[in-house]
């Protein structure tokens, strides 16, 4: 008889009401994680641009409740998600998607266009008052991305999807949908052990693939450190670019502001990679 698998351990803070098991999952979809300050947002905002003009269908997620998404991919911060739109608050119990909405329809009715044909699905931000003006959207937003299996129409698309700072919201299942994680490390030992974390819940419980991107990277031997630190090779390198801070203090999409620059150069070089291990992957 063929002893049964061990089943992995939950992380502590995954939803006691959903199963910690192998979920179908479309060959680009992708969750971006590190420290913050890494670069997360700009590199995601670019990524999505950068697959969209390669002809995908994209799906950006911004589950950050800090604003950075929206300006990486080029567009307004919205007042308010559009996710509220969509979610009721039942007499007994807490906020949730309406009835009848799934996935499919969240993407097609509660998302805001973006340049290049991609879509951006937002948790929303926190304001004075923290996230409580907006719990509608929140959780109608997890509801959403822990159902993305079930839109087989997603499977075509590319999903970028970029997390808050550590690795607590991957243990919390913000991103039960992502195949792979771009785990993005700057050349200190703080943001080197928080993508060592991510890494290992990755690989470990979520099951998925790990793309370890160096960031702000200004010399060989800073990217020698973050290998060092790390244990591991590095798949990508962005460096540190002028272009990035001069877009970001205008509020603009470098992609924009700087198609031909460096860090842009780079992330095509990362969306490479990415699609040639969707397509080993399917």
């Amino acid at each position: 008889m063929t002893p049964a698998a061990t089943p992995l351990p939950k992380p502590p803070l995954w939803p006691v009401d959903m199963p910690l098991e192998p979920r179908p999952r479309g060959p680009l979809w992708i969750g971006v994680a590190g420290k913050g300050g890494a670069g997360k947002s700009v590199l995601s905002g670019t990524l999505a641009r950068e697959l969209g003009r390669r002809g995908h269908t994209v799906l950006a997620i911004d589950s950050d409740p800090m604003p950075g998404l929206a300006h990486s991919l080029g567009i307004p911060e919205p007042a308010e998600p559009l996710l509220m739109q969509a979610a009721e608050k039942p007499d007994k119990g807490p906020w949730r998607l309406r009835s009848g909405i799934g996935p499919m329809t969240v993407v097609r009715r509660y998302t805001t266009p973006a340049p290049d044909g991609v879509r951006m699905l937002q948790l929303g931000k926190a304001g004075k008052d923290g996230l409580a003006p907006v719990n509608g959207s929140v959780n109608a937003f997890l509801d959403t991305v822990r159902r993305m299996h079930e839109a087989p129409a997603l499977y075509e698309w590319a999903i970028v999807g970029d997390l808050p700072a550590g690795p607590r919201q991957l243990g919390a299942g913000f991103t039960p949908y992502a195949r792979a994680y771009v785990v993005v490390v700057e050349p200190t030992s703080q943001s080197a052990m928080t993508g060592r974390r991510v890494a290992r819940l990755a690989r470990g419980p979520l099951g998925a693939d790990v793309i370890f991107a160096a960031s702000k990277i200004s010399s060989r031997e800073e990217r020698d450190r973050v290998e060092r630190l790390l244990g591991e090779k590095v798949d990508v390198e962005i460096p540190a670019d002028q272009a990035v801070r001069d877009a970001e203090a205008r509020r603009v999409a470098v992609i924009d502001a700087a198609p031909q620059s460096p860090v842009v150069r780079a992330v095509q070089q990362l969306a490479d990679i990415i699609e040639q291990r969707g397509m080993e992957s399917s």
